[in-house]
């Protein structure tokens, strides 16, 4: 052997035994004992590229034949495409895809500008299982999946998040991941508004979309905006984020000046319907009349921000439960699903038909049923004081929840869950012809959340918030 070769033999067998032996020296060591990480910044961190990001299925038409899309990239990409075809067992099913070119725009935002691009596939089959991608033809997104809704009610089951708001990426993730986990048939998610906590954030949207990844991609979002989408202006006021309709395709069908964050669709045997509590009440009022007036599905779900009854300490929204509540009690809407108030609350079916005041005075359960069940609740870390309200048949603070909602037929079932997959609270809705809806309660026999006294409730480590007393926050 070679004094070389014996050299190079020497220098492997010292690496070895240094791995071995867990020897290596630490590659900052020469940098001594004061050296600390950099935060990776927010520009780099959602620094968008050629290849498709930030990609959200919604719907702007009917849920049986038509789905949308938008997806994110760098303005380098001009031209974007989205491809679909019919899901196969095998891989051969790009050979049959169908390819649509995308409607794009640019969207300017704190950290840059980006190109944002949507398409909305049509003419699909009813209850089939289709395979898509998005992309420039060079760089694509990997292949999803998503199925259309029956023409026919079968049994489904929707998830329902409060405020996510806060620390999205650090806190909120595991929520809308263990939802996922509890349900991953469910076919769309409901988000009652403040997804985020700064409107014209992009690394808040960023975050946002980060944790549901490519959930999003696969189960549609039906959102509507909360306060904190609602950006101030400099003159004065507030404005829907600029971020809002380029990354989500919704209908828009709704009184002028409120696309997309005023809507209606139907799945299956359930009407949904999505208000913008913000602005505009009395305008929405009679279009949510007309709308009810109109419906022939037996479920209605109706989802907004605002609580129509508050569960947050010193919080009330008036002027919303006099223009909303008299037409939800007229149509017996089944389910009114809200946030806002970080607690939670649920009433069962005896909510009182006043208007005024929020917690009724001389009003008991022996009034007249309204048959509407309402629901506050919250799935972001941020938390308020809970105010004990007595139409809550079930309440809870410093308490991160998801819902998991299945309609079968005449019957829904509700399940709210804590961060960690527990039932919290639960109930059955059944139908029954010329009466209002029967509630059975199942709520487990576990005492409700409440803080300890003297303790202060839970909030964002970055951005803790006061709530407000006014019926829209700041």
């Amino acid at each position: 052997m070679t004094n070389r070769t014996f050299l190079v033999h020497s220098s492997r067998w010292a690496l070895m035994a240094a791995i071995t032996l867990g020897c290596l020296i630490p590659v900052n060591a020469h940098e001594g004992h004061g050296h600390k990480p950099k935060k990776v910044l927010d520009e780099d961190a959602y620094r968008p590229t050629a290849r498709p990001d930030r990609i959200i299925l919604t719907w702007t038409a009917d849920p049986t034949t038509t789905q949308a899309v938008t997806w994110r990239t760098s303005t380098e990409v001009t031209e974007a495409f989205a491809e679909i075809a019919i899901a196969t067992s095998g891989p051969e099913f790009p050979k049959t895809a169908k390819s649509l070119t995308a409607k794009s725009e640019a969207l300017k935002t704190n950290l840059g500008t980006a190109h944002y691009h949507s398409v909305v596939f049509t003419e699909l089959a009813p209850k089939t299982k289709y395979a898509y991608r998005v992309g420039d033809g060079e760089n694509w997104s990997e292949w999803f999946h998503f199925s259309t809704a029956s023409e026919q009610p079968e049994p489904f089951s929707f998830i329902y998040f409060g405020d996510a708001q806060n620390d999205l990426r650090s806190m909120w993730s595991r929520v809308i991941r263990e939802a996922y986990s509890d349900a991953p048939k469910a076919k769309f998610m409901i988000h009652a508004g403040d997804l985020i906590n700064t409107a014209e954030s992009d690394g808040e949207w960023g975050e946002w979309f980060g944790a549901g990844q490519w959930l999003n991609a696969m189960m549609p979002s039906v959102p509507v905006p909360g306060n904190h989408e609602m950006a101030k202006l400099p003159e004065g006021g507030r404005k829907l984020s600029h971020h809002w309709r380029p990354q989500f395709a919704l209908p828009q069908h709704g009184p002028q000046g409120l696309e997309e964050t005023c809507f209606t669709m139907v799945y299956q045997n359930v009407r949904i319907i999505g208000l913008n509590s913000n602005e505009q009440l009395d305008a929405q009022t009679p279009w949510l009349d007309k709308v009810l007036s109109e419906n022939k599905c037996p479920w209605v779900v109706c989802t907004f921000h605002h609580p129509v009854y508050s569960t947050a300490k010193d919080r009330d929204n008036a002027a919303l439960r006099t223009a909303w509540k008299p037409i939800l009690d007229k149509h017996k809407v089944d389910i009114v699903l809200t946030g806002h108030d970080h607690s939670y609350g649920r009433t069962g079916l005896d909510t009182p038909l006043i208007t005024t005041g929020n917690v009724p005075t001389g009003v008991n359960t022996t009034d007249p049923k309204t048959g509407t069940v309402y629901v506050v609740s919250v799935s972001g870390p941020k938390m308020y004081n809970l105010q004990t309200q007595p139409v809550m048949k079930r309440s809870a603070e410093d308490t991160q929840l998801y819902q998991i909602i299945h309609i079968d037929g005449d019957k829904l079932k509700y399940e709210a869950r804590t961060a960690t997959g527990e039932v919290y609270d639960a109930f059955t809705l059944e139908k029954q012809p010329g009466k209002i809806n029967k509630l059975i309660d199942q709520t487990p026999s576990t005492p409700e959340r409440r803080r300890q006294p003297g303790s202060v409730p839970a909030a964002s480590a970055s951005k803790p918030s006061t709530p407000a007393k006014t019926a829209v926050a700041p």
